[in-house]
């Protein structure tokens, strides 16, 4: 049985044997032994082997270039270099799979445009390595959370006929000759695979809804869609999801738990992070400690919509989308508001209803919504929800002037006729968490296999 790197440095009483398997980043030899820096990928962490000429499989040797997949079996000693504890004084090692010679991640600095081209070989790179070992351990905290706080995990479909946000940016599922399929006006889909119009999910949402009306507490954390052509470091076609719903819950307790939740997300990483924090402080953003910590331990200020648009109106400064009543708040307002006017994190809440989708409840002065955004510094908006509209005749109404039929709803509709409840959810972008968590400034380096407009390789 192997041992893994992370868990030979973490060693307290040398082992003897060991045997490691991993991919060498280096190799210097001298006239009667070599050096092997080798990485498994289980931290960030090399550890160093020295191969004396004449053990068993040093014949190999100059065949174990960087790249190259190697065993090493030997002795866990006390290294005396610096930086390290322990080194291997191999008695064998072996040469499992050779590394042409035109390897593309030999020791120099790549560019992150390069790197997402050899997509299936950056995870391979140090900081890469270490921004795929925080999605696991954060996609670990996020179960954690919601189970410590007796949520039940729902897995709602990739293919729905509902569009949960009403924007129409959704992928069409058809297993009709695209040439030939109908368009929504038609009506006419006797001859394709689900005999209606479906796409791929933009949401879990409406149908955690019918969960959280049966079971109280739940949540969803899945691949979400959304064919909208932007092309920026923010979005990306295929992306998680994590959206809890509650059942007899309000805008403030929604609010309470995104906060929480956030803050849960942000200690884990900087507590459970087996030294990967340490390479984003060092060569992607050198304040992110500090600006993870700050949300750690900051509450969060809640200012209403109307508030913020005033502050923002009121600081004289030049934003490049104006700010006025009744407009989303942009990227650059957010972060002005987070990073200049509060220094922290806020929720911001009642927004327009006229900015915002039909399932939210309206509030009593009939122009706000009961939405809130969670935004912090460095990102803006990490957390978006709402209380839900669960009084029947207002959502039928609101449906109507989102001119969304009544049939294509009617099992949503349900939820209000039978044994409705006031609730409230709200839904984080899993990727946006994970820039906020690495400092990382173009969600494509957050993703294992990026989708983005004119860009579905591998």
């Amino acid at each position: 049985m192997r041992t893994l790197i992370k868990n030979a440095l973490r060693s307290e009483v040398a082992q003897d044997p060991i045997t490691i398997k991993g991919w060498v980043r280096t190799r210097r030899d001298n006239k009667s032994f070599s050096f092997l820096e080798m990485n498994d990928g289980t931290c960030l962490a090399n550890i160093q082997c020295i191969a004396d000429a004449g053990i068993p499989g040093y014949d190999d040797i100059a065949k174990m270039t960087t790249g190259a997949a190697v065993g090493i079996t030997g002795k866990l000693v006390e290294s005396p270099g610096k930086g390290q504890k322990w080194e291997i004084h191999a008695t064998e090692v072996e040469l499992i799979g050779e590394a042409a010679a035109d390897y593309p991640l030999q020791k120099k600095g790549h560019t992150p445009e390069f790197l997402r081209s050899i997509a299936h070989l950056r995870p391979r790179a140090n900081l890469y390595g270490a921004v795929f070992r925080m999605r696991s351990r954060m996609a670990l905290a996020v179960h954690r959370f919601f189970d410590e706080r007796d949520f039940t995990c729902v897995h709602t479909p990739i293919i729905t006929a509902s569009d949960c946000e009403g924007a129409g940016e959704m992928f069409r599922v058809t297993t009709l000759d695209p040439s030939q399929a109908p368009n929504k006006k038609a009506q006419d889909f006797k001859n394709d695979f689900f005999e209606k119009a479906t796409y791929l999910t933009v949401s879990g949402q409406l149908e955690g809804e019918t969960f959280a009306t049966a079971l109280s507490n739940i949540y969803t954390f899945g691949p979400t869609f959304r064919a909208e052509n932007s092309n920026t470091t923010r979005h990306a076609s295929e992306f998680w999801m994590i959206e809890p719903e509650m059942a007899f819950c309000d805008l403030e307790g929604d609010m309470d738990l995104a906060e929480e939740f956030v803050k849960y997300l942000v200690q884990d990483a900087l507590e459970n992070n087996e030294g990967d924090l340490d390479i984003f402080c060092k060569f992607v953003d050198k304040s992110l400690r500090q600006r993870l910590e700050l949300v750690a331990e900051k509450p969060f200020k809640r200012v209403s919509y109307t508030e913020a648009v005033e502050i923002l109106a009121a600081c004289g400064k030049k934003f490049a989308y104006p700010v006025e009543w009744g407009v989303n708040l942009q990227s650059e307002h957010e972060r002005f508001l987070t990073e200049e006017h509060f220094k922290g994190p806020i929720t911001v809440y009642n927004y327009p209803k006229c900015v915002k989708p039909f399932y939210m409840r309206t509030n009593d002065d009939g122009k706000t919504v009961t939405a809130m955004d969670l935004l912090v510094p460095g990102i803006g908006e990490i957390i978006g929800g709402a209380q839900r509209e669960e009084r029947l005749d207002v959502l039928l109404a609101n449906m109507k002037e989102h001119n969304l039929r009544e049939e294509d709803y009617d099992w949503y509709l349900d939820l209000r006729k039978y044994g409705s409840c006031p609730h409230a959810g709200f839904g984080m972008g899993f990727e946006r968490m994970l820039m906020f968590a690495t400092g990382m400034k173009n969600i494509r380096d957050v993703i294992p296999f990026a989708r983005t407009p004119g860009n579905c390789e591998f």
